[in-house]
C-alpha cells in the first residue's frame, strides 16, 4: 500500500543486524515528512495545530512522535531512520522507535514470549512476537482526537501455553491544563504543551483461563524518547523500610548501575538518561507510584507519564532471561538508556499487572504522555507538584 497522510531490551549485540540511527531532536515536520513516505500515518492535532501526535496503525498504532509547536516544534520521539528507510524487516526486532509502543509481557523466563520452548535464553534464540514487531493493527475508527485499532493474537510462551487474545489500542490527544489540575497544577499561558494517552485493553478470546501455573500476561507500554547530554529520568518512589516495601530499585538488569549514573533521593530516583551508557531500572509495585518523567535541559523540556496502576496490585510478570524462582515478582516501572549503538534515546516504561483472565474477560492498561515546554521558572513548579523534586536538584544531581 502507497503511504500516506491522514489528517483529522538485550540490545547491544543487535547492532551488528539491525540499522540504527543516532537520530538528532529535529523538528516535527521533517519526522512526519519522512514517516509519511515510509508507512501510512495518522495525525491527531488540536484546533491550534501547535499540539500533534503522529500515529502508526502499520506498527501496532503506535505513537511515533509528538510536538507542543507545531512542525516547526522539537520532535519529541526517537525515529530509527535508518531502519524505518531501509524498507527492510531484521529477524530478532525492529526497533522502528516510537513513544508510546503496544507490547506484552513477560519477555524472558518460563513464561516468557520471547523464546520458543526448550531453547536457551540467549540473543540466538531471542525473538520479537510479529504480532508486537511487524504486523499491522487495523484502524476501526477514528476523528479529529484520536485514533482506534484493533487486532486479533495468537502466541505461544515458553511453557507451551497458547494464548488467543483480542487487542484493542485507542490513542486519544488530550488537553494538557485539564490533565494537570487532576494533578493540582495550573498550566501557564506562556508554556507549550501535548498530551495524549493509549487505552490499552486485552480480551481472552480462547477457551480456557488464563493462570499462574501456565503463565500469565502483562500488557507493557514503552516509549523511546530523544536524549541529549542534559536528560534525566525522574522516579518518584514510595518510602519506606526495605523490610517492608523491598529494594527502592533493580538496577541489575545490565549489571549494576554507577553510582554517577544513578541517585536516590528523599523519596525520587535520578537516573541519568544521555545514551552513552547501557543501563535498565525498574522499582517494584511496593514502591511504585503512578508517575514519572524526565528533563531535558538543554531544550528545556518536561516529560511526564502516568499509567494506571491498580491498589494492592502485586503480581508482575519477570521478564528476565533465565529460568526463574519467582516470575511474578517483576517490576511496574522501567526505563532504559541507551549507550548510543542503537540510537541517542532513552525508553520511559509502565506494565499492568499480571493478568489471570477467565475466558471472555478483558483488562485496561492507561498510558498517558505529557511534554511541557517553557522557562525554567514555570516548569519548576510543575516538577516539584508532580514528580517531588524541582529542575536544580534534577540538573545537579550528576
Amino acid at each position: 500500500m502507497r503511504p500516506t497522510t491522514l489528517t483529522v531490551a538485550a540490545v547491544t549485540i543487535l547492532t551488528a543486524i539491525i540499522p540504527c540511527s543516532a537520530g538528532t531532536n529535529g523538528t516535527f515536520g521533517d519526522d512526519l515528512s519522512f514517516l509519511s513516505k515510509h508507512t501510512e500515518v495518522v495525525v491527531l492535532r488540536d484546533s491550534s495545530n501547535q499540539a500533534q501526535v503522529v500515529v502508526a496503525p502499520s506498527w501496532q498504532g503506535r505513537v511515533m512522535t509528538s510536538t507542543a509547536r507545531g512542525g516547526a516544534g522539537d520532535s519529541f520521539g526517537w525515529v530509527n531512520r535508518a531502519l524505518i528507510g531501509s524498507g527492510k524487516f531484521q529477524a530478532h526486532i525492529n526497533v522502528f522507535g516510537g513513544e508510546d509502543r503496544f507490547w506484552l509481557g513477560p519477555e524472558g523466563g518460563q513464561f516468557g514470549l520471547f523464546f520458543a520452548k526448550s531453547v536457551p535464553f540467549d540473543l540466538e534464540h531471542w525473538f520479537t512476537p510479529a504480532s508486537l514487531d511487524t504486523e499491522p493493527f487495523r484502524v476501526i475508527s477514528l476523528e479529529a482526537d484520536h485514533v482506534r485499532c484493533r487486532r486479533q493474537i495468537q502466541l505461544t510462551n515458553y511453557y507451551g501455553t497458547p494464548f488467543e487474545l483480542d487487542v484493542d489500542r485507542e490513542v486519544r490527544l488530550l488537553n494538557p491544563e485539564k490533565i494537570l489540575a487532576e494533578m493540582g497544577v495550573k498550566l501557564a499561558v506562556s508554556v507549550s504543551a501535548v498530551a495524549f494517552e493509549s487505552v490499552n485493553t486485552i480480551k481472552n478470546t480462547g477457551t480456557d483461563a488464563w493462570t499462574e501455573g501456565s503463565g500469565l500476561l502483562s500488557i507493557w507500554i514503552l516509549g523511546m524518547f530523544n536524549a541529549s547530554a542534559e536528560s534525566t529520568v525522574v522516579i518518584p518512589f514510595e518510602k519506606g523500610a526495605e523490610a517492608e516495601r523491598g529494594v527502592i530499585v533493580n538496577d541489575g538488569y545490565f549489571g549494576h548501575v554507577p553510582p554517577d549514573r544513578l541517585a536516590v533521593k528523599d523519596g525520587v530516583l535520578l537516573f541519568r538518561a544521555d545514551a552513552s551508557h547501557r543501563s535498565k531500572i525498574g522499582v517494584p509495585p511496593r514502591r511504585a507510584k503512578p508517575v514519572l518523567g524526565s528533563y531535558d535541559a538543554a531544550h528545556r523540556t518536561l516529560t511526564l507519564v502516568r499509567f494506571t496502576l491498580p491498589g494492592g496490585a502485586r503480581d508482575y510478570v519477570n521478564s528476565i532471561w533465565q529460568w526463574q524462582e519467582h516470575p511474578f515478582r517483576g517490576d511496574v516501572v522501567n526505563s532504559y538508556n541507551d549507550d548510543g549503538k542503537l540510537g541517542r534515546f532513552y525508553e520511559l516504561e509502565s506494565s499492568s499487572p499480571a493478568l489471570a483472565l477467565q475466558p471472555g474477560a478483558s483488562a485496561t492498561h492507561r498510558h498517558l504522555t505529557l511534554h511541557l515546554q517553557g522557562s525554567e521558572a514555570e516548569l519548576d513548579g510543575i516538577a516539584r507538584a508532580t514528580l517531588g523534586v524541582g529542575l536544580e536538584a534534577i540538573r545537579q544531581a550528576f
